[in-house]
């Protein structure tokens, strides 16, 4: 009997931010309430952190209680943290997520600005703060993060009603496609920017491919150069990491030792380059050295820590991302490339698991059949889904592509972009294409776009600090 009542006032807790399902629904305002801050309040489990002014908009940032497990939802909270960009609840929605953590300053995605409409922006459970505490590592899944997203939408349907868009770059396009083939009722659309999809994680000879052919072989060759002599030069280099490390106070329990850490920097050098820099830059002599074995240990060091961040290998750089090393270990899958221009013997460890990442008192068990669950699902069910790449992007080596199944889906690569890639890199012709499909899946449309979709344009002018487009720079090998 006092086992049935313990259930019963648990569950009498989790009224008013957890539904039997799973889901939260907007309570209504009370009757004459317009603000939308009391409307965003209203919701059921929803609170205010801030808002922070900007013209033409109000921001908030929030937190949501969700359930740990949304198969269980009993089983206990945690506040996951979100913004809202408020515009107008009559224009369309568009739902954010990088795959990491939220931006708390206000931002406009591209397919917000082309809508011109609202964005919500959700932080990805387990990067703090939104983890439980404590954490049940188990709990961290794609699935899970899905029905995150799916709860916030069903929380805020009824206050934005108007179509809804989801949306992010790299991790977070993966994230935006993941949501999409667990709740395809959800969205009206799919933009996923720069989205990996390593199907099967042990064939990645793609990543290989590319490297022998991206850029100019002249690029190539100098970037193998500053590569390889960084290894060569690995004992006075290392010491001067030693000092470095000292200075600032890193550690390497997480991943063993300076030695791996050194190693992996140097061993990530070429990528980054690629993931974040055009081809043009391979001519900056100050970032590149033009002649690697006659640069001096300094030359050497500068240009590897610039691109890949000698801090990135460390126990206090790897902290802030133990989530996704955990997701790439568990289900997302990293990627492992071949340095045929460097010496077996200058190579000890190579591309390290994302085993050697995460601490050790955290387990972790690959599951091989995630990633192909979901690539045969985009194969063949996309609906209104685009995917954008860059021509020069090492991530875009193993894409989303699309199947006989497919439904006014497009995957389109913008020339000579990096991890940057977007809408408005592409050519012409896609790039008017690809503008009217996000118009059109939102349902604002101009008549003269439906008529000739050559005409498409975004909706709302560029604004220099709401639409910056940096990408987030995750030093070291994270999409």
């Amino acid at each position: 009997m006092r086992k049935a009542l313990r259930w019963l006032l648990a569950l009498t807790v989790l009224i008013g931010t957890l539904s039997t399902a799973g889901a939260a629904t907007a309570a209504e305002p009370e009757a004459g309430t317009t603000d939308i801050k009391e409307r965003l309040l209203s919701v059921p489990g929803m609170s205010l952190v801030e808002e922070k002014p900007y013209a033409g908009y109000r921001f908030f940032v929030l937190n949501y209680t969700q359930p740990i497990d949304h198969r269980k939802p009993s089983k206990g909270t945690f506040q996951q943290r979100i913004t809202v960009l408020h515009k107008d609840v009559a224009r369309p929605t568009v739902f954010f997520t990088s795959g990491y953590n939220v931006s708390t300053t206000p931002r406009r995605s591209e397919p917000t600005q082309i809508v011109d409409g609202n964005q919500v922006s959700l932080e990805y459970r387990f990067f703090t703060p939104s983890r439980p505490q404590p954490a049940d590592w188990s709990k961290l899944d794609i699935w899970q993060a899905a029905s995150d997203q799916h709860r916030v939408f069903t929380a805020l349907k009824g206050i934005y009603g108007k179509k809804w868009l989801s949306t992010g770059g790299s991790k977070g396009g993966m994230t935006a496609t993941y949501y999409e083939r667990f709740y395809p009722r959800d969205m009206d659309g799919v933009v996923a920017y720069v989205a990996p999809n390593d199907v099967v994680n042990k064939e990645d000879s793609a990543y290989d491919r590319f490297f022998a052919t991206v850029g100019t072989e002249e690029c190539r060759d100098r970037l193998n150069a500053v590569q390889r002599e960084a290894l060569v030069r690995r004992e006075p280099l290392e010491k001067k990491y030693a000092a470095y490390a000292a200075a600032e106070g890193y550690t390497f329990d997480t991943i063993g030792s300076l030695d791996k850490a050194y190693e992996a920097v140097v061993l990530d050098y070429v990528w980054g380059f690629w993931q974040y820099n055009s081809l043009a830059n391979c001519g900056n002599d100050e970032l590149i050295p033009a002649d690697a074995a006659k640069a001096t240990d300094d030359e050497i060091w500068t240009s590897v820590d610039t691109i890949g961040g000698f801090s990135s290998y460390t126990d206090q750089g790897l902290a802030q991302y133990t989530p996704y090393y955990y997701q790439a270990g568990t289900q997302l899958g990293a990627p492992t490339i071949r340095f045929p221009h460097v010496e077996k013997q200058y190579i000890r460890y190579g591309y390290q698991p994302p085993r050697n990442f995460v601490p050790r008192d955290i387990p972790m068990r690959f599951e091989p059949q995630a990633m192909r669950d979901v690539d045969s699902w985009v194969r063949h069910n996309a609906r209104r889904m685009l995917f954008v790449y860059g021509e020069n992007d090492p991530w875009g080596a193993e894409p989303f592509r699309l199947g006989k199944g497919a439904k006014d889906s497009y995957v389109m690569t913008a020339p000579g972009m990096n991890h940057g890639a977007n809408v408005a890199g592409l050519v012409p012709e896609q790039k008017a294409l690809a503008t009217a499909r996000i118009l059109d899946w939102a349902g604002v449309a101009p008549s003269a776009v439906q008529a000739d979709p050559q005409a498409a344009k975004p909706l709302a002018k560029f604004d220099a600090k709401l639409d910056k487009r940096d990408v987030q720079r995750e030093m070291t090998l994270r999409p």
